[in-house]
């Protein structure tokens, strides 16, 4: 059973950048594949990225491509999303979840963090 921490949320200027990190407290961390997620209130969940359990495989939401880049380490058990070139439409809360299948889609995630707001003004 894996738990989710997520860090990193924070107030930032339009074009500017922020890493979220994603501490996982189980042992089997590196058989999952990590997703993140983003909510703004009265919207689904949205899919931003997600990475393989191995590293070698991402897929990202068309609206961050170029500009997320997720990533994980094993030995730390933590897995990361760098947002650069932010935007004020990248608000939101940000989650971070496990599976044993790398997908988009939020209801196959079995496990979530508690989330971490990230604010982008203009």
């Amino acid at each position: 059973q894996e738990h989710l921490v997520e860090s990193g949320g924070g107030l930032v200027q339009a074009g500017g950048s922020l890493r979220l990190s994603c501490a996982a407290s189980g042992r089997t961390f590196s058989t999952y594949a990590m997703g993140w997620f983003r909510q703004v209130p009265g919207k689904e969940r949205e899919f931003v990225a997600a990475i393989s359990w191995g590293g070698d495989r991402m897929v990202y939401a068309d609206s961050v491509k170029g500009r997320f880049t997720i990533s994980r380490d094993n030995a730390k058990n933590t897995v990361y999303l760098q947002m650069n070139s932010l935007k004020p439409e990248d608000t939101a809360v940000y989650y971070c979840a496990a599976d044993r299948v790398l997908t988009t889609h939020a209801r196959l995630y079995g496990y979530w963090g508690q989330g971490t707001q990230v604010t982008v003004s203009s």
